[in-house]
């Protein structure tokens, strides 16, 4: 395994982090309106439509306790993605890499369990990007973060 991550080709470390930074902004924009009830209602609704388009079944009617699971997970993930696109370091993006690899093996067991088409169009980015952010970079300087500014510190 060693041997084949040394021959593939690695990001730069100035590329990991605009990595990092992308996978931020994609996740606060597809996860911020799972955040409250009320957005998540209208999101609902749409991906409702859209499996069901893509030849799936309406999705199940979401109880208060969907909606606290929903929130919570809504919740973290947009502070997540706050944290690093004011914070973009490479561990941060390790760890993120970590996260989506788990969230996409969830993604799977359940579109397996289903069948549900749509389940495909948040598997296949968050493999890609879990992917991506665990990809072999050149060696990163010691104190690799970038805060907002744009500054090394």
């Amino acid at each position: 395994m060693t041997a084949l991550r040394d021959r593939l080709p690695r990001f730069s470390a100035s590329a990991y982090l605009r990595l990092v930074l992308a996978s931020a902004v994609y996740d606060l924009v597809l996860t911020s309106p799972f955040a409250t009830p009320w957005s998540f209602a209208w999101v609902h609704q749409q991906l409702s439509a859209l499996n069901q388009a893509l030849g799936g079944l309406p999705l199940p009617v979401f109880e208060p306790f969907h909606l606290l699971i929903a929130g919570l997970l809504g919740s973290i993930v947009t502070v997540w993605s706050l944290l690093r696109l004011r914070r973009r370091d490479a561990s941060l993006g390790r760890y993120d890499g970590m996260a989506r690899l788990l969230f996409s093996s969830w993604m799977a067991w359940t579109l397996a369990q289903t069948g549900q088409p749509l389940l495909w169009l948040f598997l296949l980015p968050e493999a890609a990007w879990g992917i991506a952010q665990l990809w072999p970079v050149n060696r990163m300087p010691e104190q690799c973060s970038v805060a907002a500014t744009g500054r090394s510190q």
